[in-house]
């Protein structure tokens, strides 16, 4: 926790992404996620390889993050137009207690699925040594592109790197 705060704080005086150094098991740019466990706040659960089909936007946040909660807005409104006709959006909490994760969500009142990241295999495995970190994934589970830093993702501006990303027309 204490290694994540500084790495923050490190991005927020400026410090270019290209400084941190990549972390364990990252998948890079171009390769395909491996499987991962998808641990719902419901207590549900799922695979991350059962989301392949359609391209995938997955936000990497925590509730103590206030980038994080300034774009969760802006990716709920993305997720209702789209409506997971064209691609799904999810959300994967690094917090360390599930339960503050969940107030955070009920409290602001998002519908897209969210995961909490309890083991980090994600945290690791989509780079997330800063937060917000966004991913974008191909059908078929190869990362796109990576989004470090918050964003408005309903903005014209951000429609059109989604767009131009997936190859989709939206």
């Amino acid at each position: 926790m204490k290694s994540m705060i500084f790495l923050i704080a490190l991005w927020m005086w400026g410090m270019p992404a290209s400084v941190l150094a990549k972390m364990p098991g990252e998948v890079d740019v171009g390769s395909v996620l491996r499987d991962a466990p998808l641990y719902g706040f419901a207590g549900d659960y799922r695979k991350l390889s059962e989301l392949r089909g359609k391209p995938l936007i997955i936000n990497v946040w925590a509730s103590w993050c206030g980038p994080c909660r300034a774009e969760m807005g802006s990716l709920e409104r993305l997720s209702r137009r789209f409506g997971g006709k064209q691609f799904n959006v999810i959300g994967v909490s690094t917090d360390d207690h599930a339960n503050l994760a969940a107030a955070f969500l009920a409290q602001s009142k998002v519908t897209f699925d969210n995961y909490h990241d309890r083991t980090l295999v994600l945290e690791s495995m989509l780079g997330a040594n800063t937060i917000p970190l966004t991913v974008l994934v191909d059908a078929r589970g190869r990362v796109l592109q990576k989004v470090r830093g918050s964003k408005e993702w309903d903005s014209p501006e951000s429609l059109q790197m989604i767009s131009k990303t997936f190859g989709k027309k939206l």
